[in-house]
């Protein structure tokens, strides 16, 4: 696996895979690799025949009052696990090489309408700081197929909306959730929470299931809201938001609504922030 931190060297190596014939698969990530990163890159695989992954801890989608600072840099880590799962080049930048002008000084990109909800609302800025990095990737890896996990299923729908209201000429695809044997979807920041934390935090898994199964039952969708709500708190919990959407575009279900929705849970326990979804048939 060659590893690169600049541009010339990322376009070469492209430019002399599409020389080729070949195609090539993207997979952007922030680094502190698990087995659902892995699962992604093996998705690109099978889709493309060179698969780059990126590890940027992106400044730009980080509040003033979040883990910028603390958020786990392991790249020697990261760099031998890519090797191990088939990855042909890994990217590497500088944050000067994504943001030439300094952070706070360059062209920022905004998705309005699904970024002004759930994560939007509590994280002011934050899908903009997503949506301009991975179009500055876009542009500079020229993928063909760009894989993004469900787990961060409104990043997902952001992402998705950029491309085709820009045009970009790639395919995104979404990767199904990883998840530990009792349910707690995998996540760098799972490494924060203690033992009696990560005995607690399947329980959103456990109550999006719950949801699930109400809403099935014809139960009306903000009680069903309201009910998993209070089952989170009294579990220990702090949520940001629980809340029962269409899967297609993040907006509220019409009375009696209930196939292609989605569940979306942002709580927090202890000091670990966790987010959690599950899409209904």
């Amino acid at each position: 696996m060659q590893t690169v931190q600049d541009l010339p060297a990322l376009r070469a190596a492209i430019r002399s895979w599409r020389a080729q014939g070949q195609t090539v698969g993207l997979v952007p990530t922030m680094g502190n690799l698990h087995a659902g990163h892995y699962s992604l890159l093996k998705l690109a695989r099978a889709r493309a025949d060179r698969v780059v992954a990126s590890v940027f801890v992106n400044p730009t989608q980080f509040g003033p009052n979040e883990d910028f600072e603390r958020y786990p840099r392991t790249l020697v880590q990261d760099q031998a696990g890519l090797a191990e799962h088939d990855c042909d080049l890994l990217f590497a930048p500088e944050v000067a090489t994504m943001y030439p002008f300094g952070a706070e000084h360059g062209v920022s990109i905004r998705v309005p309408q699904l970024t002004d909800t759930l994560e939007g609302a509590h994280r002011p800025g934050h899908f903009d700081g997503v949506a301009t990095v991975v179009c500055k990737l876009f542009n500079q890896v020229q993928p063909d197929i760009a894989v993004f996990g469900q787990k961060d299923f409104q990043q997902l729908k952001v992402i998705e909306r950029m491309v085709r209201d820009l045009a970009l000429p790639l395919k995104v695809v979404g990767a199904p959730t990883q998840r530990a044997d009792d349910g707690l979807a995998l996540s760098s920041r799972n490494q924060y929470l203690s033992a009696e934390e990560r005995a607690l935090a399947p329980q959103i898994h456990a109550t999006l299931l719950q949801m699930r199964e109400l809403v099935d039952k014809g139960h009306a969708w903000r009680i069903v809201e309201e009910a998993a709500q209070s089952k989170l708190e009294r579990a220990g919990f702090v949520p940001d938001y629980v809340a029962l959407r269409r899967a297609e575009d993040l907006a509220e279900p019409d009375a009696g609504e209930h196939t292609g929705l989605v569940a979306l849970i942002a709580a927090r326990l202890g000091t670990t922030r966790l987010i959690d979804n599950l899409q209904f048939d």
